[in-house]
């Protein structure tokens, strides 16, 4: 009983509670198997509700697990599940931190998904480039990590991953391309894929529901993540990373193991607090299949932030650019995309607990064999933290 108290009384619960109302233009959202960008679309209006909850356990500064979920109901309907759950050890040696992490978590390489349970504090949507790792792109193993503070409070850091499950990563960049959201995948969840004929002719054994980013592993291949970061608290960021998670390519019990693998640079100059200016570059390719009948696509994506913050009122601008290019030249559907995107948000603080945002998107852009996904979205949010 006593112990039972005490586990309870070291709990840390955070979260919130949001919905929104959304007026979106252009074709229908690809979570309704369309071809539109967005998380809504069909020139309609919609009501979508969010509620994120994380759960720390912290008995001692050397030791922590963290479990965090999401229910949700939007496009798709209404579903829950987990999104991230893993434990931390760490030890400190004067101005040195060595921490080793187990479970499934973000990589920290995001300059814009900086908040609790990988939110922003910018904007209500997230660019292309972490919207799709949001919903593709989250390891499965151990991550090690050392810092060094220096006597004025720099850090540099170190970090090198090891993971499975995450085979089917670029499924959805390559058939779809890129979506704006920010809408986070959840542990075994399936997304659908978009109306391609050659899922029919060329890859008919992919598993007809569309694709699970995180699962069971499928082909028993181990990726592999490394990053540096080097920080000056409240006044820059600078971070490089690369990734890849080494598919073989093949079938494996109705899906493909993408071989995936990507370059990302993130910068941040001035005080998030205040005035900021943030972005990031990403490029790299997936693939898979064998001989005739196979996908082969480099991306790129980049975007460019700036936001302040004045009394209880934030404004954002983001600007983004985003591509595909086909590399396979086979008889499906090409891969090549163009796309950039603008949005601006606007948030104010009611109270320490309650936020109220207005944003507006803007996609344009264009893919070879498929309808124009142009579109736009009002979002109006309100969020409840606790």
């Amino acid at each position: 009983m006593h112990a039972a108290v005490l586990v309870l009384a070291l709990l840390d619960l955070n979260g919130y509670v949001a919905m929104r109302g959304v007026n979106t233009t252009g074709p229908s959202s690809w979570l309704d198997q369309g071809w539109g960008r967005l998380e809504s679309g069909g020139d309609r209006d919609d009501l979508f509700g969010t509620a994120q909850l994380g759960v720390d356990w912290t008995p001692n500064q050397h030791f922590d697990l963290h479990v965090s979920g999401v229910g949700r109901r939007d496009a798709l309907g209404t579903d829950a599940g987990i999104v991230e759950a893993y434990a931390d050890a760490r030890a400190s040696f004067g101005l040195d931190e060595l921490q080793l992490r187990a479970g499934q978590f973000f990589l920290p390489t995001s300059r814009e998904n900086k908040d609790e349970l990988w939110t922003s504090p910018y904007t209500v949507s997230f660019s292309a480039l972490n919207s799709w790792i949001g919903e593709e792109v989250r390891p499965l193993g151990i991550d090690v990590q050392y810092r060094h503070t220096t006597s004025r409070g720099h850090a540099l850091t170190t970090a090198a991953t090891a993971f499975q499950g995450n085979d089917s990563m670029g499924a959805l960049l390559a058939w779809r391309g890129w979506a704006i959201g920010n809408r986070l995948s959840t542990y075994s969840e399936v997304l659908p894929l978009p109306p391609l004929s050659s899922l029919e002719t060329s890859f008919p054994l992919q598993r007809k529901d569309g694709t699970k980013p995180f699962g069971t592993d499928l082909d028993g291949r181990t990726g592999y993540s490394a990053r540096v970061r080097y920080s000056v608290p409240q006044r820059a960021n600078v971070i490089y990373a690369y990734l890849d998670n080494r598919g073989d390519r093949e079938l494996h019990r109705g899906e493909y193991a993408w071989a995936t693998k990507f370059h990302l640079l993130g910068l941040e100059v001035g005080d998030p607090d205040r005035l900021v200016l943030s972005g990031e570059y990403m490029r790299g390719s997936t693939t898979m299949g064998r001989s005739a009948r196979f996908v082969d696509a480099d991306f790129f994506a980049a975007y460019l932030l700036l936001s302040g913050k004045s009394g209880r009122n934030r404004l954002t601008a983001r600007y983004e650019l985003f591509n595909t290019e086909e590399q396979d030249f086979s008889p499906a559907e090409t891969n090549e995309e163009n796309g950039r995107s603008w949005t601006l948000t606007w948030m104010f603080d009611v109270s320490a607990p309650l936020r109220l945002a207005a944003e507006l998107t803007q996609v344009v852009g264009d893919r070879a064999d498929t309808p124009d996904p142009d579109g736009r979205s009002v979002t109006v949010e309100a969020r409840w933290k606790f």
